[in-house]
């Protein structure tokens, strides 16, 4: 027979019973092949046992019979037995065809190529290393096998391969890691498994250092942190446990930024495990790595901020959440801001010069700039510092000015990340301002727009921005001041500061001609105060519910009296006439209730220095919006003939409801605290007749209600100037003797006076026209 003289050394009943489908028959086949080859080691015929492997390869194993397959399998088993030690010469014929039987479609079949490549190994240990790649490719196969019997039976294959690895000092790491990125991805759960559990033997090796390539694996070990098997979450989260211990004892050996963005993806997980798992990593690379990680700064709190705001039932998520926000913030420092405009060019151009491998996209993005110049210069800086420290400077500040603008926008946010991201942007204003500057008219709207928050505490740290801005001296560099408003830099919003008239300055101190402005304020305060005005004009609501919050808060944070004065400068301009009576009477209540304005009223009170009269008329021009308002500030810096002048005129005003409340509110006024003084110089009726003949004005104005009893009590209370008299009877009182009030017109201001509230008539007069007319015509 043909076929039985090919298949020699074969003896035919060998043949015969490798094809019997009763494995004992196979069985005792396989017994006469191991002698026979033990016979050829003995005689060191390799051709022989070459060919015999070829036979019961080829003839056997890859048959198409089923039971001829069992053949091959059992007597490559017999031959690697026979082989003994010598078996690593033959391997990858041995091994080939019995992993092709894996993905034989009889269950049974793949059981016994499992005990075949247990016994191929089992003999060859060591020596199937360098095909260690083919044969866990296999071996992942079979982990995921529906049938029970082959599952076992590749577990067994399974643990003596990771005892052949565990007691090795040759296994090709680097080799083996393209397969496992690759096998790390399956969905299956014990091709998971399976995974995980050699992942779990490689870290515990101590040769081989599988922390190196872990940036290959670890997102595949986060998506399978995420499996439905409690079982395996908890291996993948021991594994995950391992690495993190091995990155705290090895920091520098950690290649932190080649895991930052796969940590930041992770980090936005809807899985909670694998979210807090996630932020875990980043809290423990923020710490450990430090600066390292300014570069992705932008997506780490792209991942963070929105965690901020998490309710207790993500409470764990929401603490570590909140410790990788810290940290990061703190490595921020003033040294990211030194580098400014041109400079920071040069740095970027010149940084290819010392590390050409890295930063070439980074020079081709960087402009035509020629830093040839300045290029000893950053080279020195550069030649002491390594590749990672290199890094670790390069704060990506437009990155996270853009992540922190897209966040105030999203109304869907939470408080506490609105207060987290105001809470940046003022420590950025603090560390980087003169960077900062450049983004601030893109942030300048939002901004203004937050303070319609519903939170206070948002309201608050927006303020504390906003105050920020309008106060650093960067600010004035970046920016430009009233003096150049008719020459706006390219690129920035125009800001029209309002040119006083020539009437504002042929009365009182030059001081008046010019906008506020002291060391402490930029460019951008006047623009801040003119905006909050348009924002307050706009949102009548703002200005009634947190318009005196926040003024209020704003003279804690800047100077209260170039607060009130820009303020007063632009209400003098202000079209709307009855937003600008709102708004001056809202800033007059401040002004005289607010604990905050105490050092302010004081300064108005004497009218002492060309500051507080400067003042004085400034808020005054404005204050004529407002009659009641006025006289009150008449009161408080103890103007009292201007006020009973005031007072008289009155009578040609149109007296309303409003007005008459007004006045109603002045009256309890002066029965606070705030005007202790002027309650107190009733008694010097000779030397104050016009205090007294105003506050009797203001009783004439009042009808017969609560606030005209109060006021008339009072003043029955005033004593009898013939009573008062004594021996220094002649002698001036305080309020008498102020030759500084000398340099007010006051005239002017009655004239100013006069003049507004003719505009107010007009326009009252206008409005209740265009009322009438739609009334007019139902008639008709």
């Amino acid at each position: 027979m043909n076929a039985e003289r090919d298949l020699a050394p074969l003896a035919p009943s060998v043949v015969r019973a490798l094809n019997d489908k009763l494995y004992e028959k196979r069985k005792v086949a396989a017994l006469e092949i191991e002698k026979l080859v033990r016979e050829f080691v003995a005689q060191n015929n390799t051709s022989q046992i070459k060919h015999v492997i070829q036979i019961l390869s080829q003839e056997f194993a890859l048959s198409q019979h089923p039971h001829s397959r069992k053949g091959g399998l059992i007597g490559l088993a017999a031959c690697s037995i026979a082989l003994g030690k010598d078996s690593g010469l033959y391997l990858k014929e041995l091994i080939e065809p019995v992993l092709t039987c894996f993905n034989d479609a009889d269950s049974r079949l793949r059981y016994y190529a499992c005990e075949a490549l247990y016994n191929i190994v089992k003999v060859a240990r060591g020596s199937v290393l360098p095909h260690f790649n083919v044969l866990f490719d296999g071996l992942s196969k079979l982990a995921a096998d529906p049938d029970p019997n082959v599952k076992s039976g590749s577990e067994l294959l399974d643990r003596l391969l990771k005892d052949i690895v565990t007691e090795s000092n040759q296994f090709d790491l680097v080799g083996f890691i393209p397969l496992l990125r690759e096998r790390i991805y399956s969905n299956n759960q014990y091709a998971r498994q399976f995974i995980i559990s050699w992942i779990l033997v490689l870290e515990s090796v101590p040769d081989i250092n599988l922390l190196d390539y872990l940036p290959e694996i670890l997102d595949g070990l986060f998506q399978i942190l995420g499996d439905n098997s409690k079982e395996i979450r908890k291996m993948c989260e021991v594994a995950l446990g391992e690495f993190l211990k091995e990155i705290k004892k090895n920091p520098s050996s950690v290649k932190f930024a080649e895991m930052a963005n796969i940590l930041v993806i992770h980090c936005q997980a809807a899985d909670d495990l694998i979210q807090l798992t996630a932020m875990c990593w980043m809290r423990e690379f923020i710490q450990l790595a430090g600066r390292v990680m300014l570069p992705y700064s932008s997506g780490i709190l792209t991942a963070v901020l929105p965690c901020l705001s998490y309710d207790d039932r993500k409470k764990n998520i929401k603490e570590m959440a909140n410790v990788c926000n810290q940290s990061l913030m703190k490595l921020v420092i003033p040294e990211d801001d030194e580098m400014d405009e041109g400079k920071q060019s040069v740095t970027l151009s010149a940084e290819p010069n010392s590390e050409e491998p890295i930063s070439k996209p980074e020079a081709a993005s960087s402009g035509s700039l020629d830093a040839s110049s300045d290029s000893n210069v950053s080279n020195a800086s550069v030649c002491t510092i390594t590749s990672s420290e290199r890094i670790q400077v390069s704060l990506n500040l437009d990155g996270i000015v853009q992540v922190l603008d897209c966040h105030l926008h999203d109304t869907s946010i939470g408080m506490m990340t609105r207060i987290a991201v105001l809470k940046w942007l003022y420590h950025l204003y603090i560390k980087t301002p003169r960077k900062m500057f450049r983004h601030t008219d893109s942030l300048f709207p939002i901004l203004l727009r937050t303070l319609s928050d519903e939170s206070d505490e948002v309201i608050l740290k927006d303020l504390e921005v906003l105050a920020e801005i309008a106060s650093s001296p960067a600010g004035q560099t970046e920016g430009y001041g009233p003096s150049e408003a008719t020459e706006p830099r390219p690129g920035q919003v125009e800001l029209h500061v309002p040119i006083r008239n020539s009437q504002l300055s042929s009365s009182g101190p030059k001081g008046l001609e010019c906008s506020p402005s002291t060391p402490t304020m930029n460019s951008y305060f006047y623009k801040f105060m003119i905006n909050l005005l348009k924002r307050f004009s706009s949102e009548r609501k703002l200005l009634e519910t947190r318009g005196a919050f926040i003024i209020r808060q704003l003279c804690l944070l800047l100077n209260a009296e170039n607060i009130f004065h820009s303020m007063a400068d632009i209400l003098l301009r202000e079209e709307d006439l009855k937003f600008a009576s709102t708004m001056v009477h809202t800033l007059n209540t401040i002004l005289l209730t607010s604990s905050e304005l105490f050092q302010l009223r004081n300064q108005l009170k004497d009218l002492r220095t060309p500051e507080s009269r400067n003042l004085f008329c400034c808020l005054y021009r404005s204050w004529c919006h407002n009659p009641v308002t006025t006289v009150s500030l008449c009161f408080l810096t103890q103007n009292y003939k201007h006020a009973y002048d005031l007072i008289q005129k009155f009578g040609d005003l149109e007296v309303t409801v409003d007005f008459l409340t007004e006045v109603d509110k002045l009256v309890q006024l002066i029965e606070c605290p705030i005007f202790t003084y002027l309650r107190l110089q009733l008694l010097d009726v000779k030397n104050n007749p016009y205090l007294i003949k105003a506050l009797y004005g203001l009783l004439m104005l009042l009808p017969q209600s609560s606030a005209f009893q109060l006021l008339s009590h009072r003043l029955q209370c005033v004593p009898n100037p013939e009573l008062m008299q004594s021996a220094d009877g002649s002698r001036a009182s305080a309020s008498s003797r102020r030759p500084a009030s000398s340099c007010i017109d006051y005239t002017e201001l009655l004239q100013h006076f006069d003049k507004v509230q003719s505009k107010h008539l007009e326009v009252r007069h206008q409005r209740a026209g265009r009322a009438e007319q739609p009334e007019r015509r139902v008639v008709l």
